[in-house]
């Protein structure tokens, strides 16, 4: 079975998208075809294609991994889903299904057998040889573990960017206490960071936005921050959480010019930092940066199913609504020009436009 897409031939062009059509892989027995209605914009689509993060593994990219659509077909022992459902697909579409990690609800950190490990939404390769292309198609198909099923009350536009931005900080909240009696920062106020602001609200914890920007305050509050801080504006902001810190602090920037020192020596003892935003280049900290509260600093990689029910489970329940804009996915290359000049509010979603030839 074939699709086609808007995808990418040459990261020194990469806002250049070309019309292609390939192959997808074939069908296994626990596979699950997805005909795409909407797919979101993630940076990591930017870094990506512009070969930021490194040249490309397969032979063009077809970005996107925040992915809704229709089953179109199952494999023979897929149990979960039907021809009709509507579902979602994330940032992974595959793993060995059988290290440690895999059995224990973690196959987002599958350590596998090198091309058996995971296998990313796009921009990989399958261990047969087939590649792995996004959802700035026409149809996708992944193994059943990597398919969600999505509450009838959550719209199929609005559930799109949940399936990574929404789902790695998600992660991280749940996985580090957040919730009523604790007080979680959260670092950058852009698309992941408004997730993070908007879930660590309604999982019951006190919230405080951090942003460089002084702009993002009044959004930042509608979200469900009870404080907004803007280290532009007080770079010193830091000193007074010495009496008063922070239990975690999520850190979503996607650059490296982040005060990583203050925003450290802003957690209580044994405090947690976890980054998700992933930088193009490294962080500089040194261990005397930790030592004075015995804080930690980690990071975390998407989520896995089961958090990513916990999470939709939770959106279902609270009623809530992620900010986005809806473009044509035609206009992929405009929105991400407009990604990278900071003008959106605060995920773009591509609604499907492509016909089949």
């Amino acid at each position: 079975m074939s699709a086609q897409g808007y995808a990418v031939h040459d990261p020194k062009d990469y806002h250049s998208f070309k019309v292609t059509k390939y192959d997808l892989k074939p069908e296994g027995d626990q596979d699950v075809t997805v005909d795409i209605q909407y797919c979101g914009l993630c940076s990591s689509d930017v870094h990506t294609i512009s070969g930021g993060w490194g040249p490309f593994n397969t032979d063009f990219v077809v970005p996107g991994h925040e992915i809704v659509g229709i089953v179109s077909q199952v494999g023979k022992n897929v149990k979960e889903f039907k021809v009709g459902d509507r579902v979602g697909v994330g940032a992974q579409v595959g793993s060995c299904m059988s290290c440690y990690n895999c059995k224990n609800d973690n196959e987002n950190y599958c350590t596998g057998d090198g091309k058996s490990a995971i296998i990313d939404t796009y921009n990989a390769v399958y261990a047969d040889g087939s590649q792995a292309q996004g959802g700035y198609s026409t149809r996708i198909r992944a193994h059943e573990q990597f398919v969600f099923a999505l509450p009838e009350s959550i719209g199929s536009a609005e559930a799109a960017p949940m399936l990574c931005g929404g789902l790695t900080v998600f992660s991280p909240l749940i996985r580090n206490g957040a919730g009523p009696g604790k007080k979680v920062g959260i670092v950058g106020i852009g698309g992941l960071g408004h997730f993070g602001v908007i879930f660590a609200a309604a999982l019951g914890a006190e919230v405080v936005a951090i942003s460089h920007s002084p702009k993002k305050r009044e959004d930042a509050l509608k979200m469900g921050a009870s404080k907004f801080i803007s280290t532009a504006e007080d770079p010193n902001w830091a000193k007074e959480y010495k009496s008063d810190p922070f239990d975690l602090i999520i850190n979503t920037a996607s650059s490296n010019a982040v005060d990583l020192p203050s925003i450290l020596s802003a957690l209580k003892v044994h405090g947690k930092l976890i980054s998700v935003g992933m930088p193009e280049d490294e962080f500089k900290l040194r261990a005397q940066h930790l030592i004075g509260n015995g804080c930690y600093f980690g990071s975390s990689h998407i989520g896995s199913k089961k958090e990513a029910i916990q999470m939709l489970n939770l959106v279902a329940e609270k009623n809530i609504q992620p900010w986005i804009e809806v473009v044509p996915m035609k206009d992929c290359s405009k929105a991400i020009k407009r990604l990278e000049d900071n003008d959106i509010k605060y995920r773009f979603v591509f609604e499907q436009d492509l016909e089949e030839n």
